[in-house]
């Protein structure tokens, strides 16, 4: 009896053993590398930056998703001056942990800002970088314009000012 209540002590060991691998575990598409290893913290990752061709604007910078990145008129290099209501509209492109991830885009040109709030926010050529809350899809650039005071931006870091869209009201939000 001392032998067979041994054997179930072994077996129901090793079968809580195996569960709990399995509850911690994974399967590999959920994991950073894509490699089925895994780490007790995730790898830190940046935001994405890329240029794409955005309707008759040419080359413009997006964000990892695809989505146009606007600067702002009444932002200064380094600093952001869309607070409260604003952000409402015009979202920060964060910066994410990190080194940003680049594609078409110089890097000398991008680098960070802290706001306010001890958020970080993306820069490209020292202006603060912001999507427009309502352009829906990638390559979208309902926000070029926008009350005289938001823009596209090149793949060199300069602000785009053709093609005028929505009025906005005088505050450019």
């Amino acid at each position: 009896m001392k032998r067979l209540s041994s054997a179930v002590g072994v077996i129901g060991a090793a079968v809580l053993g195996l569960s709990g691998l399995t509850a911690c575990g994974g399967d590999d598409s959920s994991s950073a590398s894509g490699s089925g290893s895994s780490s007790l913290a995730p790898a830190a990752t940046g935001a994405k930056l890329a240029t794409a061709n955005v309707t008759d604007l040419g080359k413009v910078v997006v964000d990892g998703n695809g989505r146009t990145v606007y600067v702002f008129d009444k932002d200064t290099s380094g600093k952001s001056n869309c607070e409260g209501d604003c952000l409402s509209k015009w979202p920060v492109v964060a910066a994410g942990d990190g080194t940003p991830q680049l594609t078409g885009i110089d890097a000398s040109l991008v680098s960070t800002i802290t706001r306010s709030d001890g958020s970080k926010q993306l820069t490209i050529g020292g202006l603060p970088l912001y999507l427009f809350a309502s352009d829906s899809a990638a390559g979208d650039a309902k926000g070029q314009a926008f009350g005289g005071v938001w823009w596209v931006v090149g793949a060199d870091g300069k602000k785009i000012t053709t093609q005028a869209s929505g009025s906005g009201n005088g505050n450019g939000y």
